[in-house]
């Protein structure tokens, strides 16, 4: 078997400081070749076409354009897989960073500080791994998050109507989720009558921002899960940084630092196979784009107990890993482009055309 050619990274930082360290950290990784590193998004945009990277590491606070215009313009003009850098504790670095990841960035991972700071290994170990693998990842040039990637017509709905008595909806997602739950949850009206529980894959230190970020596209109130509190309709609770989030059949949130569950925490089927065991037929549960295969078995589970459950189309899907899979053990009742999940929830909620 041929071995694969070193991944051909640039780095976009403007601090030199941490543009060396980036640098640095990727360098010493024999997987890559760093073929640019320069500090302005301008610079990348000239430098693109010559070095033809195969991944990009982008700095969202750039001087001059900054990392979100970057990314739509490189998106629009030379698509090309990009991990955003960024500062998880700074919230308009966060807004950037999210409102990205919809112009077409793959994930957003946690800026290192110098080889001294506890954190180090484990912040490069994470840029690393992220870059390898979103380098692998198709990208084409800038759609709109929810259009069909294909000129297939759109799948229907299995002939269902409303739940007699709609008590959950659990979302989960990874690489490619918080715009796709922005779609989803965008969808859904202040009155919603079931409250609304995600699992988003995202390093810890940017889920606070996360949610803030999700609550400003939501017409729902948005917070993280906390243990004990009893679940409202018309509230959205993402699930905690590395913390496993279950719902108990009386709707209070259970959160858990229980070892992670196929290598996630959270994990999407630990919060599916809570609701399996707690009140599957009071369920709506949809798997949306990520990589991997977590959330499938608990979708599966769901469904065999009486759930409505719903895969995103591979035509959408960032990633078609995780509702693949559910796809695969036949979990989903019904397999739909992104466009479609917000108003099908409608339906199932009796707030939809059926």
């Amino acid at each position: 078997m041929t071995a694969r050619a070193p991944v051909r990274v640039m780095i976009v930082e403007d601090s030199l400081v941490v543009r060396e360290l980036l640098t640095h950290i990727v360098a010493r990784d024999p997987r890559f070749e760093v073929v640019s590193a320069v500090p302005s998004a301008e610079d990348a945009l000239a430098e693109i076409p010559r070095v033809q990277p195969d991944v990009i590491s982008m700095d969202i606070r750039l001087p001059g354009m900054d990392g979100l215009e970057a990314t739509a313009r490189i998106m629009a003009d030379h698509p090309t897989p990009i991990v955003v850098i960024a500062d998880a504790v700074e919230d308009a670095s966060l807004r950037i960073s999210m409102n990205a990841l919809r112009a077409g960035a793959l994930t957003v991972v946690e800026k290192p500080a110098g080889p001294a700071n506890a954190s180090y290994e484990r912040l490069a170990d994470t840029i690393c791994t992220q870059l390898y693998i979103m380098s692998s990842v198709p990208v084409i040039r800038r759609r709109n998050i929810g259009a069909p990637a294909d000129t297939r017509p759109p799948p229907r709905p299995a002939a269902t109507g409303a739940f007699e008595r709609l008590d959950f909806l659990a979302l989960a997602a990874s690489t490619g989720g918080p715009p796709a739950l922005a779609k989803v949850i965008s969808a859904l009206p202040s009155d919603f009558p079931a409250p609304v529980f995600v699992v988003q894959h995202m390093g810890a230190a940017f889920m606070e921002g996360f949610a803030k970020w999700l609550g400003g596209l939501s017409a729902m109130p948005v917070t993280l899960g906390e243990d004990g509190v009893a679940a409202q309709p018309g509230q959205v609770y993402v699930a905690p940084g590395d913390s496993h989030m279950m719902v108990r059949s009386t709707g209070v949130i259970r959160i858990s630092r229980d070892p992670p569950l196929g290598g996630q925490r959270p994990s999407a089927n630990m919060l599916f196979g809570a609701l399996a065991e707690a009140a599957p037929t009071r369920t709506v549960a949809a798997l949306l784009t990520g990589m991997g295969e977590d959330g499938a078995q608990g979708l599966s589970r769901l469904v065999q107990g009486g759930a409505h459950t719903i895969a995103e189309h591979a035509s959408t899907a960032v990633v078609n890993g995780m509702p693949g899979a559910a796809v695969r053990l036949r979990a989903a009742r019904d397999i739909l482009p992104l466009d479609l999940i917000g108003p099908r929830i409608m339906q199932l909620a009796g707030k939809g055309r059926t």
